[in-house]
């Protein structure tokens, strides 16, 4: 396990492609279902920046698959051909083959007979899904059944939406069933609908990382559910729950029995958990072997507990456990904004935490970034508590954060700026600019299939300010 997970953090992609099909209003195929058949293993599916309505289910069979959106996100909006169909009626795309990479694609709207209409249903071993969009299907992304030994990284992708009301509860913005290892980083999931979880999973292995995981208006249930145990790492997310939710707990682990391998353990590092409810508890919990609980906050009401559940053993340090939500000092709670100000009891509360999870340290070195991104986490004193780490150059306003960033790194064939407000140059390592632009308030994406591989510098510049961060290119 730790060898494919070493690759999936390096960001490596499955295999070298073959031939390249291309789908788009003005090329030859004007659809995916045009091309499907004539795809074969290691080829590469190029989709013109378009909306596609009401085609059929795309069901992809071929290994070492890279499917991906060109000259901006095309959308893939589900219609009656799916929604009618009795007979093949999973979704937008069913992956059968193995080692697919799916990048850069909006899905919306996925709705079928059975209530379980995804925008990927994955049903063949290991998938890379980046830079993609979930929205308003009854699945974001589903994966059925059992695959042993099965890894899907998920990373730079937004969720909404996703649940039936046709169905309530048994639909999710994400859905994992029994996999070895699932890797959720630098998302954005939010709102699930009709008591769905924004993100459930029964994989053996979960690393949870860097994201948003928020109920902000709607009736969902847990931010995340995860009902065999196994192991799991939660670390550097931010995680809200509002009043409309429909459950009184925010995590849920091991509840529909402990049958992922032993032993059980839940770490959660570095995490700010957020309880708008006027009722509640953070965790529920069966008796599961060891909670570890180190540098989060847990902030708001827990008039169920702190724990629901009994005969859980936890290690814990250096955590604040806070009912009042003002009294954390975050620079703009009511926007989502839980970074600190300087008078936040978390700043220089934290411990460096020298332990390891499945082969990876539980510390904290990035912090999430809206929408989808991430940033560097830089310490300057003794670590602070939470998902973020207070600067002095923040400001009592917070808009003068400079930590800028693109992803992913390394970076294959595009690269995405999210919005923010700075002019950026790209230099190979010779010199010679590549690439400059402007971002503003959306988030700018780059082509890079023609640039060599290996090493690149981007300069961020907005007014006296200047940051630079080195790309690596595989």
């Amino acid at each position: 396990m730790k060898l494919r997970l070493i690759l999936l953090f390096l960001g490596l992609s499955f295999i070298t492609r073959a031939a390249v099909w291309k789908v788009g209003p003005t090329q030859v195929y004007k659809f995916c279902s045009e091309v499907v058949t004539k795809v074969t293993h290691g080829d590469t599916v190029l989709i013109d920046a378009a909306t596609y309505e009401n085609d059929a289910q795309v069901r992809w069979t071929a290994n070492n698959l890279l499917i991906k959106g060109t000259g901006g996100r095309p959308i893939l909006r589900a219609g009656s051909k799916i929604s009618t169909d009795a007979t093949n009626g999973k979704g937008i795309f069913v992956v059968g083959g193995k080692n697919t990479t799916i990048e850069n694609i909006e899905f919306r709207d996925a709705k079928v007979l059975s209530h379980n209409g995804a925008g990927i249903r994955q049903e063949g071993a290991n998938l890379i899904v980046r830079n993609c969009v979930f929205n308003g299907n009854e699945m974001g992304i589903v994966q059925g059944g059992t695959i042993p030994l099965c890894t899907i990284l998920v990373e730079h992708c937004v969720f909404l939406n996703g649940g039936s009301t046709a169905d309530p509860g048994y639909q999710h913005n994400i859905y994992i069933n029994h996999i070895d290892t699932f890797v959720f980083r630098y998302n954005f999931s939010y709102d699930a609908i009709a008591e769905g979880h924004e993100l459930k999973s029964r994989a053996s292995n979960n690393f949870i990382l860097y994201n948003r995981i928020s109920n902000l208006t709607t009736n969902s249930s847990r931010n995340i559910d995860m009902p065999n145990g196994g192991k799991a790492l939660i670390m550097g997310n931010v995680l809200e729950q509002n009043q409309g939710s429909v459950n009184s707990n925010m995590i849920g682990f091991g509840l529909e029995g402990l049958t992922n391998p032993g032993s059980h353990n839940l770490f959660l590092v570095n995490n700010t958990i957020v309880n708008h409810k006027t009722t509640g508890s953070f965790f529920q919990l069966n008796a599961i072997d060891t909670l570890f609980l180190y540098n989060n906050i847990f902030n708001g009401a827990k008039t169920g507990g702190f724990i629901a559940g009994s005969n859980v053993y936890v290690d814990s340090s250096n955590n604040l456990v806070e009912e009042s939500i003002a009294t954390m000092k975050y620079v703009n709670k009511s926007a989502g904004d839980y970074r600190l100000l300087d008078n936040s009891p978390a700043v220089n509360a934290g411990i460096l935490l020298n332990r390891s999870f499945a082969g990876m340290k539980t510390l904290a070195i990035k912090e999430y970034k809206d929408t989808a991104g991430w940033k560097e986490r830089i310490m300057e004193n003794a670590p602070d508590i939470g998902a973020y780490e207070f600067h002095k150059s923040l400001g009592i306003d917070g808009q003068n954060d400079f930590m800028l960033s693109c992803y992913p790194n390394p970076f294959f064939d595009v690269l995405t700026f999210p919005s923010g407000a700075a002019h950026f140059e790209i230099y190979n390592a010779s010199g010679s600019r590549m690439h400059e632009g402007l971002i503003s308030d959306a988030p700018v994406t780059i082509t890079t299939s023609e640039w060599p591989t290996g090493l690149y510098v981007v300069v961020y510049s907005r007014g006296s300010e200047t940051s630079v961060r080195k790309l690596l290119k595989e």
